[in-house]
């Protein structure tokens, strides 16, 4: 019945076995195990076909014939000694079982009389467990919270079970989540070294799902299962307190229950900051300084910037945009950017909020996430480590912010137009020797898309177009290219009067590209909030030169109409050409290899400061003109 591959088989040894078996004493079944057991052969029949043909084995083991695979079934439909149905898990027999006890001898053939069939045992088991539960039961009662019914992969990678989930006929019983109050381990949070402003990955397995901070060391870890790395952690360094950094929710691990604590509140505020709509409304109002757990006090809203590496560019951008009341309470508010799916929208949002808290846990904010996010959303035309153009930066982020913004109901309308947006009126003149050699070149004759007119006089053909802006950008002298009897530069000086009339319709600006032109630019329709920019930078085939003029420009009532010719407003409507200085971005040093800072007005005090990354310090307003500024908003009075 049984070949031996290389030598002559032991029949005697393979009959001893089966009367052995058959002689078992036999313990009575209940009819509920009876069909069991039945229904168990039945399954092992459909899933084990008959053995037809001979499996290949290596040298020297046994190799079954065909008339020993039949005794091989029909020792498996019968009982075992145990009472067990033959579809059970075959029990390992030791060598040094007692023969006299009514033990069983020790004979590899015995484990090929019986299958392992843990799916079919597991089924059933869970089915009589439900029947005897009356079903599996999620809701929070009695100190439980249904837990989702997961069963963490071991590396944590699945989500997490926070949220419940209706479980499908036949699944596992959800997991219960026990919810306590008396957690003893809520004297080893840490609060000093809690920073929630890096990205939320795991600092094991790099992922960002199923992410958990560590409240003790500050540390981010994934999954809180049994083979999870939060649950390693917590047993090899002694940390249990952990908070799920989507959810908010606090477990202790590895005992694995959820804590409710109204003391781990501002840890959940910090995290998330919130804003209500009457808050958002009175925060200009605020004089109260908040105290940061160092012991040092801060200003909600006046909090320096982390500079990573040659980021204040947009250091001084973000500090800038912040001084915008109307874009400041848009994106303090969650709910009204929830919807959309852009990243630098929320992590300009989560940003804002975070500059204008008022429970931070330190004096400061990295803006980590957001660098991220626009390197990403800009693909590495702004990144770390690389010193750009804030006027630039500027120009991409609200132009980039409000296309991801603009609603579907009104067209190209958002935030970012509803602030800073204006018209001008383009009136250009080319020679017609130009328009025909463009012709030839097949260049389109205007690249926007406003109304235009064009009308011809002798050589000249004079556009006119309309054109809208967010910013402006204002055009200084030359500096001188001698030196004075001292042997040192004479820094001109220019006021700001004298390079707005660029836009007061008559002056002509000569332009080279696309084509050479004469230019004359007028304001139509001012913005709620200018945009001025100064060009200092101007770049030549070998080197970038700075311009050192200085401009002299006034801090609060900036009138515009008595040097720019604005049009007459509607019978119902005001003119409103009045403007007050809220931020001043300034550059020092050699052109790319300076720095920048920005002076920035606090508006319940009426107070200026300098800040400069991390250092935020109060100022005079007559100190704000006395630098090379580089950038202004301005705010119109309403």
């Amino acid at each position: 019945m049984w070949r031996l591959r290389g030598g002559s088989a032991d029949l005697e040894l393979l009959m001893a076995d089966v009367e052995a078996f058959e002689d078992r004493p036999s313990r009575s079944l209940t009819n509920e195990q009876d069909r069991d057991r039945t229904a168990a052969n039945r399954r092992r029949r459909r899933r084990h076909p008959p053995f037809n043909g001979r499996a290949p084995v290596e040298k020297g083991c046994l190799e079954p014939s065909l008339p020993a695979m039949a005794v091989k079934r029909k020792l498996g439909d019968e009982e075992r000694e145990d009472g067990n149905p033959a579809g059970s898990k075959s029990r390992s027999l030791s060598p040094s079982a007692d023969e006299d006890g009514g033990g069983e001898k020790s004979n590899p053939l015995l484990q090929l009389t019986s299958y392992v069939d843990d799916e079919e045992e597991d089924e059933a088991e869970e089915q009589r467990r439900r029947e005897g539960n009356g079903g599996p039961g999620g809701a929070e009662e009695n100190g439980w919270r249904g837990g989702g019914g997961e069963e963490e992969e071991e590396d944590g990678k699945e989500a997490d079970s926070d949220e419940e989930q209706p479980a499908p006929d036949g699944a596992r019983q959800q997991r219960q989540v026990e919810l306590r109050r008396d957690c003893p381990y809520l004297d080893t949070v840490n609060r000093q070294v809690l920073d929630f402003d890096f990205e939320k990955f795991c600092s094991v397995s790099l992922s960002n799902l199923n992410v958990y901070a560590c409240l003790v060391c500050g540390k981010y870890y994934q999954g809180r299962g049994r083979n999870s790395h939060a649950y390693t952690h917590s047993l090899e360094a002694g940390h249990h307190v952990y908070i799920n950094l989507q959810t908010e929710r606090v477990y202790c691990l590895p005992d694995g229950y959820e804590i409710i604590d109204p003391s781990l509140d501002d840890i959940r505020h910090v995290l998330n900051p919130r804003f209500q709509k009457e808050q958002v409304l009175h925060l200009d109002e605020n004089r109260q300084w908040s105290r940061a757990l160092d012991g040092s006090n801060y200003l909600p809203g006046m909090v320096g910037l982390n500079n990573i590496k040659e980021t204040d560019f947009v250091n001084v951008t973000i500090q800038s945009l912040m001084r915008v009341t109307p874009l400041r309470n848009f994106f303090l508010i969650p709910e009204n950017y929830q919807h959309l799916k852009s990243p630098l929208v929320h992590r300009f949002g989560e940003l804002t909020r975070k500059i204008w808290h008022a429970r931070n846990f330190k004096g400061q904010v990295s803006p980590h996430e957001f660098l991220q996010a626009v390197m990403k959303a800009s693909k590495k035309r702004f990144r770390i480590g690389v010193q750009s153009d804030p006027v630039e930066f500027m120009s991409w982020l609200l132009n980039t912010l409000h296309t991801d913004l603009r609603s579907s109901k009104k067209k190209n309308s958002s935030i970012i137009h509803d602030c800073f947006q204006g018209e001008l009126e383009v009136v250009k003149e080319i020679h017609k020797k130009t328009i025909a050699e463009r012709r030839e070149n097949d260049e389109e004759m205007n690249q926007s898309d406003a109304m235009e007119t064009g009308t011809s006089n002798g050589n000249m053909t004079r556009e006119t177009c309309r054109m809208p802006f967010l910013m402006l950008g204002l055009d200084l002298p030359p500096p001188p290219l001698f030196k004075d009897a001292m042997e040192k530069n004479i820094i001109p000086q220019v006021p700001l009067f004298n390079i707005l009339k660029k836009f007061d319709g008559e002056t002509i600006t000569e332009v080279v590209r696309p084509c050479i032109a004469r230019m004359r630019y007028r304001v139509i329709r001012l913005p709620k909030y200018s945009i001025l920019h100064m060009r200092r930078f101007t770049k030549n085939n070998f080197f970038v030169e700075k311009n050192p003029t200085l401009v002299n420009f006034p801090v609060k009532n900036l009138e515009l109409k008595d040097y720019i010719p604005l049009p007459t407003p509607k019978e119902d409507e005001k003119l409103r050409s009045k403007y007050d200085l809220i931020a001043n971005i300034v550059h020092d040093g050699k052109p790319g290899e300076g720095s920048y800072r920005v002076f920035v007005q606090r508006k319940s005090e009426e107070l200026w400061f300098e800040m400069q990354d991390l250092h935020v310090t109060e100022t005079l307003p007559q100190m704000v003109a006395l630098s090379e500024t580089y950038m202004q908003i301005y705010e119109q009075h309403q």
